[in-house]
């Protein structure tokens, strides 16, 4: 299996397979990934109101948007042909911590019929090893304050509860 070396890019390895799923492979997503990333956001209690599977126009729109932007990686697990996890990397040069860089993960979803496979780990452990190789000091993720199970998943992983944030809808 390879993961790609010190040199690889992120888009070589993202596109090998990772342990120690071996049936995974871990790559970019692409248009055709939509529907079932869509899908697969709208698939819980807070998505289902706020996601608009019916509609791919918004979604087609914000994904070139994505795409064209070096600093941002959404990301897709495929097993077999079919799209069975997701997540977004978004990696943010900054001034604070002595100039640090830092990635940020979002949007972590795992199809219904995966969770609990380990999928999410191995997600999880890919965004933290790319922002590694990415130069990142720091990774940082939220989870809504609703998704009890999902803090203790990423307690499990790691990560500490530091921060309260604050949204404001425009």
């Amino acid at each position: 299996m390879t993961h790609g070396g010190p040199g690889a890019s992120a888009v070589t390895r993202a596109r090998h397979k990772v342990a120690p799923m071996s049936d995974i492979e871990i790559r970019r997503a692409t248009e055709a990934d939509l529907p079932a990333i869509v899908a697969m956001l709208a698939d819980d209690p807070l998505g289902a109101g706020r996601e608009s599977p019916d509609d791919m126009t918004p979604y087609r729109a914000a994904f070139a948007t994505v795409a064209a932007d070096p600093h941002q990686h959404l990301i897709v697990a495929v097993r077999d042909g079919r799209t069975i996890g997701t997540l977004q990397l978004t990696v943010i040069p900054g001034i604070s911590r002595r100039g640090a860089t830092r990635s940020i993960i979002e949007a972590v979803r795992i199809h219904a019929d995966e969770r609990g496979s380990g999928l999410g780990t191995q997600l999880i452990e890919w965004a933290i090893a790319e922002s590694r190789s990415l130069g990142c000091l720091l990774v940082q993720l939220t989870s809504d304050a609703t998704r009890v199970d999902a803090h203790r998943f990423y307690e499990r992983l790691g990560f500490e509860a530091s921060h309260l944030g604050f949204k404001l809808q425009l």
